[in-house]
This record gives structure tokens, C-alpha cells and sequence, in this order.
């Protein structure tokens, strides 16, 4: 096979733009890395294959995420054997990076079902609990066409729900990288791999742990959905409801800092407590949040009040000093600024799903 200099080069480019999320499509990637290294001139020779460019993406995962991958690669398999058994009626088979030990940050947990009513799969992803999304994507290859109906799930780590018909239970899928049938897994096989690749593994107490993992994110939203019929005082409040009012602040804090997702999280929270005891609004939310926020949110949403004391200067002296000692003292006075601006009535904010989205996808950025 060619091993030319432009070829690397290529496949190199092609799995940064794949890495980073930029592109999703191996086809697509290698075009594009052609185009800005080749200058028009590359020849069918140049084009790496795909498997080269995933081994190239799975370097970059090594360099950018060290050890932390393979804790996650175990975690997100048995993510998948938890999330199968739940679906074991539609026959699923675990296919993809996941299986083949390919991850990188970012990758979904790919599954293949076979089913013929999407409205089955959704009835028992409701049952658990599970926020998904249905896509229905239209495919044209070799001047054939075909749509593909996709369950986009939002857990722990997503997954992507491919729905083939029952007549294709036994239909052998090919590889868009090697060409040969693809790699998949039942739940007896993965079974099987993960007790053969995880032996100090307890497999049934780790799914057990995997099942009863909360996605937090779900708790966010369930918290703020009933602050919609909370109504403040109009004199400090004009602009109505808290779950309005904590959009506002969410927007105003995410134009400050837009990747500190620590400082977003008590910008979108910080009222929450509202909706659970108003005369004491701090109190209640931090015991809601407790186990599902970190210390510096904590921190930031058990202060909040005080920060309008700082700013109108009606707090203490000793308080204040209390508060100067803190090492997200700056922080606090950012979140109260944000606070204050995000009163604002008429002002077009966020959606709340758009707010948890933004954030769901920068811890998947980020961790």
C-alpha cells in the first residue's frame, strides 16, 4: 500500500478534523484533509483508507486522554450491556468503537435494533427514564437511497439506537472501514467479553451500579422545570418567573466565561431552591443538589445573596472579609453581576433544553 509523505499527512489531517468533532464521516474527513494539503493535485493513491485514519484518531486519543480512556472505555461497555438488557426484546447488537476498543472523547455508544415500531423502543427508553431524540437521515450510496432511523439517547455517555426491521436480524452489515462483515456483540457475547477482558470485574454488581446511575443532567432539568410557575416579587423581579429569570443569568454567564462549566452550573441553579421552600430558597436547593454538583458550584450558589449585599454595600465587614478569602471570591461577584442583569423582561433567553444541551455537551468536552 502507498506510505507517501501527503498520504500521512492526510490521514493525520482527516483525524484531527474527526477527533475534534468536526466532521463525523471518514469520506468526508479525507476530502476535506485532500483539499487543504493536496491543493487540488492529489491522486486516488494520496487518499489514506479509513482503518489508517482511525489509527490515527486513536493516537490523538492516547496523546490528548492518557489513562482516563480505558477507565472509560470499561464504563461505557458496560453502559451498553446495562442499556441492551433493557431492550433485550428488539434482539440488540453492540457494534462500533465501543466493541472494538476504538473510542475517543466524545464517541457514542453505537447499538443496532431490530424493530418494526420506533414507538416500541421509545415506550420502554420512558419507562426507564431515558430522554432520547428521534432522526430519521437519508442516505444515498451507489446511486441507491435509503433512510435510516436513528434514537439518539442521553445518558451517562450517549448512545445512538439504529432501528433496522426484524427481517434484518440475521442481515450481515459490512464495515465502512475494513469491508468485511462488521464486528457486533449480543448481549450472551458481550457477556462473555467483558467477564474475559474485565476478570477483577463483579459484572452483575458493576451493572447493577450502572443501571442506578443518575444522569444528572436530568436531575438539573427536573429541578428547574417547576420554577416556570414560581412568580417573584415584580419590584426585584420584573421580568416573572424564577425559570425565566435563571435563564437570563445562565445566558449572561455563558457570554463571561463560556467553558466553565462549574460557573454555569450556579448560574443556571442557583434559584432552584425556590420552587422547594422560598423562605429559604439557598438551603433547599444546595440539599437538592447535594450529591450532583461540585464543591466550587456549591460554593458560589451557597453565597449568591451575598454578593448583592457586596454590591449595594450592605454587608459586613467581617462578612466581607470571610468572603475576600475565598479563592472564587471574583467568581462570586461575576455570578452576582450576571445575577442582577438577568431581570430583564421581553428579552429573549435560552430554552431550558437548550441550556442543559449546552452543558451536557461541554462535560463531554471537557472530561
Amino acid at each position: 500500500m502507498p506510505n507517501s509523505k501527503l498520504r500521512q499527512q492526510i490521514a493525520w489531517e482527516a483525524a484531527r478534523l474527526m477527533y475534534e468533532r468536526q466532521e463525523s464521516e471518514y469520506f468526508r474527513a479525507k476530502r476535506k484533509a485532500a483539499e487543504r494539503l493536496g491543493h487540488g493535485w492529489t491522486k486516488p493513491a494520496d487518499l489514506p483508507s479509513n482503518a489508517e485514519i482511525r489509527d490515527q484518531v486513536q493516537m490523538l486519543a492516547r496523546v490528548h486522554e492518557g489513562a482516563s480512556r480505558t477507565d472509560r472505555l470499561r464504563d461505557m461497555r458496560l453502559s451498553a450491556l446495562a442499556m441492551m438488557e433493557r431492550l433485550e426484546r428488539f434482539r440488540p447488537r453492540l457494534i462500533g468503537s465501543v466493541l472494538t476498543g476504538h473510542v475517543r472523547q466524545g464517541s457514542d455508544v453505537d447499538i443496532h435494533l431490530f424493530a418494526d415500531s420506533v414507538e416500541g423502543v421509545g415506550h420502554i427508553l420512558e419507562q426507564h427514564g431515558l430522554p432520547y431524540e428521534v432522526e430519521r437521515k437519508l442516505v444515498r450510496k451507489h446511486d441507491e437511497s435509503r433512510t435510516y432511523t436513528h434514537i439518539h439517547v442521553d445518558a451517562e455517555f450517549t448512545f445512538e439506537l439504529t432501528i433496522y426491521s426484524t427481517k434484518e436480524a440475521h442481515f450481515v452489515f459490512k464495515s465502512s472501514i475494513t469491508g468485511k462483515p462488521i464486528e457486533k456483540a449480543s448481549i450472551a457475547e458481550l457477556r462473555e467479553f467483558l467477564a474475559a477482558e474485565y476478570p477483577d470485574v463483579d459484572l452483575d454488581e458493576a451493572l447493577d451500579a450502572a443501571r442506578e446511575q443518575v444522569d444528572r443532567f436530568q436531575v438539573y432539568q427536573a429541578l428547574l422545570l417547576p420554577l416556570e410557575n414560581v412568580k417573584q416579587n415584580l419590584k426585584y423581579h420584573p421580568e416573572g418567573d424564577a425559570l425565566y429569570h435563571s435563564l437570563q443569568v445562565f445566558d449572561r454567564a455563558r457570554n463571561e466565561l463560556p467553558y466553565d462549566e462549574e460557573f454555569l452550573l450556579a448560574a443556571l441553579l442557583h434559584d432552584i431552591g425556590k420552587a422547594i421552600d422560598p423562605h429559604d430558597h439557598v438551603a433547599a436547593g444546595l440539599e437538592a443538589l447535594e450529591d450532583f454538583i461540585p464543591e466550587r458550584t456549591r460554593w458560589l450558589i451557597e453565597h449568591h445573596m451575598l454578593a448583592h449585599g457586596i454590591a449595594d454595600q450592605t454587608i459586613g465587614h467581617r462578612a466581607h472579609k470571610r468572603l475576600r478569602e475565598s479563592e472564587h471570591y471574583d467568581d462570586l461577584i461575576l455570578l452576582g453581576k450576571c445575577d442582577r442583569g438577568g431581570r430583564k423582561p421581553g428579552v429573549i433567553a435560552s430554552e431550558l433544553e437548550e441550556a442543559i444541551e449546552y452543558l451536557r455537551e461541554l462535560d463531554r468536552m471537557c472530561s
